[in-house]
Order: structure tokens, then C-alpha cells, then sequence
């Protein structure tokens, strides 16, 4: 695993829920996902309801764009999503965040699971966080600098 790519998996531990945005016969639509697991081959898993128009439209186009951030973080991805019915899985990833959306547990009938494939990443990191962010900021109006910030693609495909 290159630099970048451990970069990007230990960015994401903090960053649990994100965007989803898939491309539907009416066009682009995001909606907010909770981030279950981030694997280093560049898997992320979420428990999703199966009657939902995302999951439709993961079915029709696969591509799926998904962002996350913080007060100083920001991770954009794009890959391929598929509709995965894998019942140990969705045991294995099953939390009771996702019982607000699924009151009948893992065993909801509703219940699924998307899995997307990333082929590249872009993040953007300010360490040192919100501090170091306004620091920055203050720098960049006072000397006309850049802003400072990590700043990194990784394609893992």
C-alpha cells in the first residue's frame, strides 16, 4: 500500500458518514450514507434499505461518487457500487445505527447491503485541525500565500 493510500484509510477512520451520489434517470442524486467498514483494497461497505431509489439507481449505473468531511478533512472517491445480499456480512457489519432505518435487524428482508469499489480518491488534510486552519488562514491574508494543506490522488485501480 502506497503512502497516499494509508493516508486516505487513516483519514477515513474519522470520517463515518458521507454522501452518496448515484445518476438515475432524473440525474445526479446524493444522499447521506453511514460508512460501515474501509478496507485497504479500496472497499467501503454500507447497510442500506433495499426498497430505496439509490439502490435503484445502483442497479441501472453503477458509477457512484461519494464525499466525506470534517472541520478539516475532506475525501472525494468515485468507483463502481453493487447491491451485495450477503446475509453474514450484513451480520458481521450490522450496527444499531443502522436499526433506525431497519428496526427488523439484519434479518429485515429490507435490509442489503452496497458495495463500492473505489478507483480513485482525492483528500484534502489540514493537520493540525481547526487551529491550524485558521492559522492558515491568516496567513494567506496577511502574505497572499496558498493555504496550507495536504493534498493527494490516489487511483487504486
Amino acid at each position: 500500500m502506497s503512502d497516499e493510500q494509508e493516508k486516505v484509510v487513516d483519514l477515513m477512520k474519522d470520517l463515518h458518514i458521507g454522501m452518496l451520489t448515484t445518476f438515475g434517470p432524473e440525474g445526479p442524486r446524493s444522499v447521506p450514507m453511514a460508512r460501515q467498514q474501509v478496507e485497504p483494497s479500496a472497499e467501503l461497505w454500507f447497510i442500506s434499505a433495499r426498497d430505496t431509489r439509490h439502490v435503484e439507481d445502483i442497479a441501472r449505473d453503477p458509477k457512484v461518487h461519494l464525499t466525506f468531511s470534517s472541520n478539516a478533512t475532506w475525501v472525494a472517491m468515485s468507483g463502481r457500487a453493487q447491491v451485495v445480499d450477503d446475509g453474514a456480512k450484513l451480520e458481521e457489519l450490522w450496527t444499531t445505527f443502522a436499526e433506525a432505518w431497519l428496526p427488523g435487524g439484519p434479518e429485515d428482508p429490507n435490509a442489503t447491503l452496497i458495495k463500492v469499489d473505489v478507483d480513485e480518491v482525492e483528500f484534502w488534510d489540514t493537520p493540525g485541525g481547526k487551529i491550524a486552519s485558521l492559522v492558515s488562514l491568516a496567513k494567506t491574508k496577511l502574505t497572499g500565500e496558498t493555504y496550507d494543506a495536504d493534498h493527494g490522488t490516489v487511483q487504486t485501480s
